[in-house]
């Protein structure tokens, strides 16, 4: 009886194993506990944003809605972008390919093609003619050819002012409900590019180095009626490590958290949006920035405040994590296949190019083992057109070397921090050998955390 029992557990357990390949397979995964039919994408970019809020240990920074939002979802500590410029981070990030492969080496433009190139495929693209999926983006694009990045609903400075589309925040609160309420039921991929905490003083210096008193309802300045002004006392304020300890220096990141500031409040009226139309429980929610803010050792750097990124997922699942820290390796390269996966649709076999990065979806459930060889990777060749001086760089959880390669040329500054009163104050009083940003750069630097 014992044998026969024996046989008949083999066989069963054979048939059992085969006869449910199919159903595991349709089963809904932990972070597709809704149709896919019915599942969101909300892509929160900062524009030139660092760490300067509570959910990062910030006490000065005033950022309510984001420190809310952080507390819902997984927050990432080891988040870094694959190149420190804007177009081509966006372009990164859209594409899920580095500049290298995706052809945006430097800030867009039309002249000689300062654009990814033809053949790439970006999220929007596959989205909306792969996955029946709708796309919108408000707010700053950036990026090109329209043809790659083409979206369903495009608000942006393409069309509009950019602080009217990026920094007015009740305007963006508009727009947003504009592409909520649409007749259209497709599942969405909604992009709010905001333009803070960007400057804009080698621009407009009237509103000041961040734009700060745009819309402030200051006489001249108009106004934006969901802004509510924060205004910071500048030696009163915790300065980054990487800015020197100076009265324009302090004067001038008390204009960057008016700013932030801003954008959290914005963050706030988008969120509230997306929760009046009935969305907030079937959507993905992503916050992170393009780049590092624009100073010392920040942008067009690949030292960490160039590259390390604020990011925090809210998974709309019911087992997701809330409120908990993930010290994963993480690039923004990996946002793409992110959000593929989320709405179940595959990476086109036709393309010329293959994604590198990994669907951030397991994170959201499960902490991963620890793996200590884990490593990110960095490309950068332009920032403006004018500012060549490419770089490569791979980071660890402990080490990081960045490759100069033509190390004996000067190091380009951009042109609105080298206007900044940060700069110009380096450059009055000869700070300049003290700091890592504006001095001839070593072939290699190897530096452990």
């Amino acid at each position: 009886m014992s044998w026969i029992y024996l046989l008949f557990l083999i066989i069963s357990s054979v048939e059992l194993s085969a006869s449910a390949q199919p159903a595991i397979l349709e089963v809904p995964r932990p972070w597709q506990l809704e149709p896919p039919t019915k599942q969101n994408v909300l892509l929160l970019l900062a524009d030139d944003g660092g760490f300067e809020m509570g959910a990062y240990r910030n006490r000065i920074s005033q950022t309510p809605n984001l420190d809310a939002l952080a507390k819902e979802s997984v927050i990432f500590n080891n988040a870094y972008t694959s190149v420190s410029s804007c177009s081509p981070s966006r372009a990164a990030l859209l594409t899920g390919l580095p500049s290298h492969q995706n052809g945006m080496y430097g800030l867009h433009q039309g002249v000689h093609h300062f654009d990814s190139f033809d053949s790439i495929w970006s999220v929007p693209k596959i989205l909306s003619s792969k996955g029946n999926v709708r796309t919108g983006i408000i707010g700053k694009k950036h990026v090109g050819p329209s043809e790659v990045f083409k979206f369903d609903f495009e608000r942006t400075e393409e069309e509009y002012p950019i602080n009217q589309v990026g920094r007015n925040i009740t305007n963006i609160k508009n727009l947003v409900k504009e592409f909520l309420h649409s007749n259209d039921t497709r599942p969405f991929f909604l992009v709010v590019a905001f333009h803070d905490p960007h400057r804009c003083g080698h621009v407009t210096p009237q509103y000041g180095s961040f734009c700060e008193r745009w819309g402030s309802g200051e006489e001249g300045m108009g106004l934006i009626p969901d802004w509510h002004p924060i205004y910071y006392v500048w030696d009163e304020i915790d300065l980054p490590f990487y800015v020197p300890d100076t009265e324009p220096a302090r004067r001038d990141v008390a204009a960057q958290y008016t700013t932030i500031s801003r954008l959290d409040q914005g963050v706030g009226l988008v969120l509230k949006e997306l929760k009046e139309a009935g969305f907030d429980s079937n959507t993905l929610v992503v916050y992170t920035s393009d780049n590092g803010p624009p100073l010392p050792s920040g942008r067009t750097n690949f030292y960490d405040p160039g590259i390390a990124e604020p990011m925090f997922i809210r998974s709309p699942a019911a087992d997701a994590r809330r409120n908990e820290v993930t010290y994963t390796m993480t690039s923004l390269l990996d946002l793409a296949p992110t959000f593929l996966d989320w709405f179940g649709v595959e990476y086109p076999k036709k393309a010329k190019t293959k994604l590198t990065g990994k669907s951030l979806l397991p994170i959201l459930s499960a902490e991963p083992p620890n793996d200590p060889d884990a490593a990110v990777f960095a490309s950068q060749s332009y920032h403006e057109v004018t500012m060549n001086y490419p770089m490569r760089a791979i980071r660890t959880k402990r080490y990081k070397l960045i490759h100069n390669l033509n190390y004996k040329s000067p190091f380009p500054i951009d042109q609105d921090f080298y206007v900044s009163p940060t700069f110009q104050d380096i450059l009055t009083k000869g700070h300049c050998q003290a700091n890592p940003a504006v001095v001839q750069k070593s072939p290699a630097l190897l530096s452990t955390r």
